[in-house]
């Protein structure tokens, strides 16, 4: 959630973003509907006030006859004050739900663009492999090979449902040890990991949680929701983001690097037609996430952020896979994100991108949200004192 006081001086800034980003959001009726806020919230102090001079008034008052003039009194206050308050509440409750609709302002290396298409690719390494022959895609290769069952997957979950077996979930494995080594306090054969703490988090969560990362109000067609109005997490990214939800962290508990492991749910109720063939676009899967809570300023925020993609970057190289980086369009960008730069790794095939999915990490996303989480969640930082 952005700050109102950003909001109101910076109007113009916060009306490009929602341009930019592609997302129906009108700043001046939130302006609007804030001046309603504040008379009322004003008028409302000032009936409190003089509800409470009104009550010392009557324990003073020198006769029965002044007493009950003045209780006639409180009783006109105290109703205008229920009106007031009354009008507050509904007031609020709509300014709420535009606050969480204001998206944050993406950083100005961001390119135009409407939908993934646009992305603006930024950096390739490796080599793409050349054959001399029609390749496999990953489906034949992985059930030739006993990885991979969809059929008796598609019988148990329906569409998009499949088994991983035998040398499939070897590979899931091997593949996820070697990152938690990679990117974890742990050195690997006497060089350093990248010092995050590994986490296993909850991943059904509250609606907060969902709201203060930026999943919700909007996106809400594409979680999936249990009876207790709980959601199931698409990403390790928002039980890590709550876990400090109304804490003070001081300066020099800063930053905390988490390393989460965790399945991920997602409907993909926008995708019903896109990559439905293979591991794209499952509903369930499992995945590391890497997650920095710093200082709330910008250098440092950039900082993080850059960290977060090389650490990515070279986790890829490690493995010899060609990959390459895109940084992702305004209208690709969720409403909470600033910045989010996207690996993607794979080979090419009839003019299409074959992804490596059996890794669950074809496409890695590093994403700078600054204080868009924190603020919703409560989570503040006192600074030092001079």
């Amino acid at each position: 959630m952005l700050d109102i006081k950003f909001i109101r001086e910076n109007k113009d800034i916060v009306a490009m973003a929602a341009t930019k980003k592609r997302v129906k959001f009108n700043v001046d009726e939130l302006i609007t509907l804030d001046d309603k806020r504040r008379t009322l919230l004003a008028n409302t102090e000032a009936k409190r006030a003089a509800q409470n001079l009104a009550s010392e008034k009557i324990t003073k008052a020198a006769s029965p006859e002044e007493r009950a003039k003045l209780i006639e009194e409180m009783k006109i206050v105290k109703s205008e004050l229920e009106k007031e308050e009354t009008a507050l509440k509904d007031v609020l409750k709509d300014w709420q739900l535009l606050m969480l609709r204001a998206p944050n302002v993406p950083d100005m290396s961001v390119p135009d663009g409407e939908t993934d298409a646009d992305n603006k690719e930024v950096k390739a390494w490796g080599e793409k492999p050349k054959f001399d022959f029609e390749p496999k895609d990953h489906v034949e290769i992985m059930a030739a090979l006993g990885m991979v069952d969809f059929e008796r997957g598609s019988k148990v979950h329906g569409f998009r449902g499949y088994f991983l077996t035998g040398e499939g979930a070897r590979l899931c494995f091997a593949i996820w040890n070697f990152a938690l080594d990679f990117f974890s306090d742990r050195s690997i054969g006497g060089a350093p990991g990248k010092g995050f703490v590994p986490v296993m988090p909850p991943v059904i969560v509250r609606k907060l949680t969902m709201y203060g990362t930026g999943y919700l109000p909007d996106g809400e067609e594409d979680l999936y929701k249990t009876q207790d109005s709980d959601y199931l997490v698409g990403t390790a990214e928002v039980p890590l983001m709550g876990m400090h939800a109304d804490e003070v962290l001081s300066l020099e508990q800063l930053p905390k690097k988490y390393l989460g492991f965790s399945p991920c749910y997602r409907r993909e109720a926008g995708a019903h037609s896109k990559d439905v063939k293979g591991l794209i676009r499952v509903h369930e899967f499992y995945k590391f996430e890497q997650l920095i809570l710093c200082e709330a300023n910008h250098e440092t925020s950039v900082k993080y952020h850059e960290e977060l993609n090389r650490n990515t970057e070279e986790f890829i190289e490690a493995l010899g896979i060609p990959y390459h980086t895109v940084m992702n369009c305004g209208g690709d960008l969720g409403l909470g994100q600033v910045k989010n730069t996207t690996l993607n790794f794979g080979f090419q095939k009839k003019a299409s991108i074959v992804k490596l999915v059996p890794l669950h990490i074809s496409m890695i996303s590093s994403v700078a949200v600054s204080t868009f989480a924190i603020r919703t969640l409560k989570e503040r930082c006192v600074m030092p004192t001079p």
